[in-house]
């Protein structure tokens, strides 16, 4: 079951300089900093609430993120919902019908995730991630 937002994620050129806003005018303190190298992007953690924003920034042009970024620049990227059993609300989602990205979960920044594709989600790119404690 779905419980909450757990993030919404961003796409920035340089975290260095997206702190200035998100971190440094809005206050959102960071909780994370982690290369993600299958992705092939930098991102971080910051705390608003019991949510999160989620910064990404590529490492390379050929990557999804590079490339979101050199389509459409920087701004939103993706909704992530929480859930306690992402396999769970993957094979749901298949079953439905619905068009995924991922055929079964796998290590993100927020735990175990899986993504469905934008085009059956009316064009928002949905994550959906399963938090692992020790690894957030």
């Amino acid at each position: 079951m779905l419980s909450k937002i757990h993030h919404i994620g961003v796409v920035v050129r340089d975290l260095e300089q997206a702190y200035g806003f998100w971190r440094d005018v809005l206050g959102l303190p960071v909780q994370v900093v982690k290369t993600v190298r299958d992705q092939d992007v930098t991102a971080a953690l910051l705390k608003v609430g019991a949510s999160e924003i989620e910064l990404l920034q590529p490492l390379s042009d050929r990557s999804g993120i590079g490339k979101f970024l050199a389509k459409r620049g920087e701004g939103l990227h993706h909704l992530c919902f929480e859930t306690d059993d992402v396999a769970a609300e993957l094979a749901a989602a298949k079953a439905k019908g619905i068009r995924v990205i991922d055929d079964k979960p796998r290590l993100g920044l927020a735990g175990m995730i899986c993504f469905l594709h934008p085009t059956a989600t009316r064009g928002v790119l949905i994550e959906y991630a399963q938090p692992i404690e020790e690894h957030h």
